[in-house]
């Protein structure tokens, strides 16, 4: 890999940790940049994940006051999703892309009406747990819902922090910060799983992988900095754009092979 590629990774990777840290869709930028390096299609997938966890990781850690606490609930959630992360890594390994991709549209483009309506979900939610008597805790995001989105993040990831975020919003009542936190540290766990698969069998693309992580380790810090203080409409209308962006660039290549 010559310099001129490394220096166009980690600028790559630089926009790509800052769009991770503040709405998740990473690889927008980073899944076209590695198949225009000629990086084939599955290995730029696997060096996507990667490459992408630390800054998210880092992004989390600098705003980590925003953390839920670590009980019980929050805690079993981790696991399930780390859980789901590692499962999804091994079929990536194991099956092609291409099976799975055929509804990664489908995916995003809930994740994004999600988002884009968590607030008025959130707020029905609510009013039907008071009106049952009850309240509504973090693990609101179950673990029957955590686990299929993290099976995906370590499958294929792509927009694996829309999903999130769009849950994790329902779980804070709306509350961005604290739900991009959230997303941040916990995707960031599933890509270290998924990491430590990849590795184990060989696909991870380091020179790639780790030019990508030089970046996204910047951008990530960027990003959690930008994302304290950005409006939460803006963020709002950030994330329906990434998920529609996302929506249609991936309809197009695995429906119409645009």
């Amino acid at each position: 890999m010559d310099i001129l590629t490394i220096a166009f990774l980690v600028g790559v990777g630089v926009i790509a940790g800052i769009i991770a840290a503040i709405v998740g869709g990473a690889a927008v930028v980073i899944y076209p940049a590695l198949i225009a390096t000629g990086v084939p299609p599955h290995l730029a997938a696997v060096s996507n994940l990667a490459s992408v966890m630390p800054g998210t990781m880092l992004a989390a850690l600098s705003d980590r006051s925003q953390l839920p606490p670590f009980d019980r609930a929050f805690v079993s959630l981790i696991f399930a999703s780390i859980i789901g992360a590692g499962i999804g890594a091994v079929c990536l390994v194991l099956t092609p892309e291409r099976v799975f991709a055929q509804i990664v549209p489908l995916l995003l483009g809930f994740a994004t009406l999600l988002f884009a309506y968590s607030e008025r979900i959130s707020r029905w939610l609510r009013k039907r747990a008071e009106g049952r008597g009850h309240a509504i805790a973090f693990n609101v995001a179950s673990l029957k819902v955590v686990l299929p989105v993290s099976f995906y993040g370590g499958y294929f990831g792509a927009g694996v922090g829309i999903l999130m975020l769009g849950v994790f919003s329902l779980a804070t009542g709306g509350d961005y910060r604290s739900a991009n936190v959230a997303k941040n540290f916990v995707s960031s766990l599933n890509g270290l799983a998924a990491t430590l698969v990849f590795a184990t069998q060989g696909v991870v693309l380091w020179p790639q992988t780790l030019a990508l992580a030089a970046g996204t380790i910047g951008g990530g810090l960027v990003g959690a900095y930008v994302a304290r203080i950005i409006p939460r409409n803006v963020i709002r209308v950030l994330v329906v754009v990434v998920g529609a962006t996302l929506t249609i660039a991936f309809a197009r290549r695995y429906w119409f092979g645009g």
